[in-house]
């Protein structure tokens, strides 16, 4: 009994030595990139900004003395996460990789490539469109009231915290599709399931569209749509899929027929 104890803590010390050497590579590749977009923070900020430029903001202000600061190693961690998330998604993969079989790692590994692409497809989308069409409608609000300038002085601080809601939210609302499909890859929901809840799913796309916008109609529906749009994407990617295990059953159980 205590050599079958050995042989199952000898795998299980394997497995967690090697989930050590795949997280200190994402811990490296982190901290090199954190330090390389750090000496860049700048130039990076410089370019998140251009959207407050272009809707005619001139100014922008730090009220604490350490804010700006800040500011930058939020801007490096944020740039850092991106850069080097091909380094993480390559180390998940080469971990969970070998127990799996041949037949789920051609499953899983379109997704994996398909979630930095579609999520960078979701940042572009708010940084050239949604921000500059929220920042048109919440910049409209100076001018004078009642003998009074109202004018806009947004913060670094704010500023940032205001366009990574935009980034990372419309990044992340473009991964429905990706998420939908590992679902029905693991047998939780199916195409039908999925076609039948149709109209709740267009209520929640909006909703989460209205959550992750600004109060405008306008960049509400500039992420409602595609949200939708992905959601039957997803349905049609669904459908082939099925199509295509439907006519791999019958040749496997012909294999294992013979």
């Amino acid at each position: 009994m205590s050599e079958d104890l050995d042989d199952t803590r000898a795998p299980l010390l394997d497995h967690l030595i090697e989930l050590r050497r795949r997280l200190l590579w994402c811990i490296v590749s982190l901290a090199v990139t954190f330090g390389v977009c750090l000496y860049f923070a700048r130039p990076i900020f410089a370019f998140l900004v251009q959207p407050l430029v272009r809707a005619g903001q001139g100014k922008i202000v730090y009220t604490q003395i350490f804010e700006a600061f800040f500011v930058e190693v939020k801007v490096a961690f944020f740039a850092a996460a991106m850069l080097s998330f091909p380094v993480i998604a390559n180390q998940i993969w080469q971990f969970v990789a070998p127990g799996l079989y041949k037949k789920e790692r051609n499953a899983f590994l379109p997704f994996l490539i398909a979630t930095p692409v579609l999520f960078i497809m979701g940042a572009a989308l708010a940084y050239y469109v949604a921000v500059p069409m929220a920042l048109h409608f919440l910049l409209g609000f100076q001018g004078n009231l009642g003998g009074i300038q109202q004018e806009a002085l947004p913060s670094v601080g704010n500023y940032l915290s205001f366009i990574m809601q935009f980034l990372f939210g419309f990044g992340l609302a473009f991964l429905v599709p990706v998420l939908l499909m590992l679902l029905e890859q693991a047998g939780l929901v199916t195409r039908k399931q999925l076609v039948s809840v149709r109209r709740y799913a267009i209520v929640g796309n909006t909703a989460v569209a209205a959550v992750l916008s600004p109060p405008d109609i306008g960049s509400m529906i500039m992420l409602g749509l595609p949200l939708i749009l992905l959601y039957e994407l997803a349905l049609i990617a669904m459908w082939f899929t099925e199509r295509k295990r439907a006519r791999q059953e019958p040749e496997a159980a012909e294999d294992a027929a013979v």
